[in-house]
């Protein structure tokens, strides 16, 4: 196994996350890649794994603090790391040291980079980015949201604890509508696909005149800042979770019992 830079030749397996067979991708639309033609110049850095026969198996994409959803400085901010664990396209690379072997090279050129430390969110269930295998690796929390805990890993002594961003937006729902809202900043295809999904059920016939679509960039920090949140999506005032994203008929479904509502 080794480990090495994103490239041409890898980019386009890198934007579906390493699910070049999946249908299901495609419904995430360009937004991955708008994201990273946008971020690749604002210190975004992709290492891939590569098994014995040069095979992807695995990823890890970190970008400068600054640049992300999370409050923090001098920091890099790991967005995810992923190796793939399905049966379908290339199969499974779980349990064989990808995931620690990117980590600690990502590690690596962060200090090289002149970071004072390096940032990762954690689930706190069993799930994918689960936060007790960032503690097996020496992260430590600093903060809490809900299930998801914020931790990382100081290089220097003067390094400042990162920060959530607490959630402060609430939709302006417009008198005999339904507000759809969606928040996405493109660099997960999961997100995207959420945002995506809900824009086509909005657009559906039979919701005419009775549901306001509205999408929210949140690229920019400022954005982020400004709204309190970075990929989210809402119906009216009620948040529908994202993770993993829904499907298109649930969110239809969920639109559908809104507008029954209506006066």
């Amino acid at each position: 196994m080794k480990i090495i830079d994103l490239d041409d030749s890898n980019l386009p397996l890198y934007l579906v996350c390493l699910e070049d067979w999946s249908d299901e991708m495609k419904e995430a639309g360009d937004l991955k890649e708008t994201w990273y033609k946008r971020m690749r110049y604002r210190g975004l850095r992709v290492k891939l794994a590569v098994d014995d026969e040069g095979t992807v198996g695995g990823m890890i994409q970190y970008v400068p603090i600054e640049h992300s959803f999370v409050d923090g400085k001098d920091l890099y901010f790991i967005n995810c790391i992923w190796v793939h664990g399905y049966k379908q396209g290339r199969g499974d690379f779980r349990r064989h040291g990808m995931g620690t072997a990117l980590l600690e090279a990502a590690e690596a050129d962060a200090r090289e980079l002149g970071s004072k430390g390096i940032v990762a969110w954690g689930i706190l269930i069993p799930v994918f980015m689960r936060a007790s295998w960032f503690r097996k690796h020496g992260f430590r929390t600093v903060d809490r949201l809900g299930m998801q805990a914020l931790m990382w890993k100081p290089f220097s002594q003067d390094a400042v604890p990162p920060k959530w961003i607490r959630g402060k937006y609430e939709p302006d729902l417009v008198e005999n509508k339904v507000t759809v809202s969606a928040f996405c900043s493109g660099w997960c295809p999961a997100q995207n696909m959420s945002c995506e999904r809900a824009k086509r059920a909005a657009a559906e016939p039979q919701f005419a005149d009775k549901v306001v679509f509205r999408a929210f960039d949140t690229f920019d920090r400022a954005d982020i800042m400004r709204h309190g949140v970075s990929d989210a999506l809402f119906i009216d005032r009620k948040r529908v979770w994202t993770g993993p994203p829904p499907s298109y008929d649930k969110i239809r479904k969920l639109i559908l019992k809104r507008v029954k509502r209506l006066k």
